[in-house]
């Protein structure tokens, strides 16, 4: 009898600790939301300023919501994330006003277009500064690499 009571003692023992271990392990940070209204700390003629946050979480997984741009083809690796819908293609006239606040959005997978008034949630790997595509020549300041997106 006293045998048994020992492995139970045990066991509850190696369970109670297991519990304390995972209870001290660092816990999985969600992405932090950045929103366009964060993104910069000025606009000025003398150009764009990055916002402190924004420069501080380079490199990491971020979330921003947004609606999708329509695309420059119908199936591709990247999309334009903007502020608000905007429902013509930027690249296809030419007196289209394209908006201030764009993040360039680069899917992990082949990206099938939204509606431009669905708004979406896209999650990636935050890069800061100038940037020229190679394969589109496309400019940008802002992009999120190895990108997921969910409608909301």
């Amino acid at each position: 009898m006293t045998h048994l009571v020992s492995q139970t003692g045990g066991a509850r023992r190696r369970f109670l600790l297991s519990l304390a271990a995972l209870c001290m392990a660092p816990m999985a940070r969600a992405a932090e939301l950045l929103t366009f209204d964060g993104l910069y700390k000025s606009n000025t003629v003398l150009g764009l300023k990055f916002a402190d946050r924004t420069l501080a979480l380079k490199g990491q997984t971020v979330r921003l919501r947004g609606y999708m741009a329509p695309p420059l083809k119908p199936e591709s690796n990247f999309f334009v994330l903007t502020h608000e819908p905007v429902a013509i293609c930027p690249f296809c006239s030419s007196d289209a006003e394209w908006p201030v606040d764009i993040v360039v959005i680069y899917a992990s997978k082949t990206v099938i277009p939204t509606n431009f008034s669905e708004r979406i949630e896209v999650e990636g790997t935050l890069e800061v500064g100038s940037f020229i595509d190679p394969k589109t020549g496309f400019v940008s300041q802002l992009r999120l690499r190895d990108s997921v997106f969910h409608k909301l």
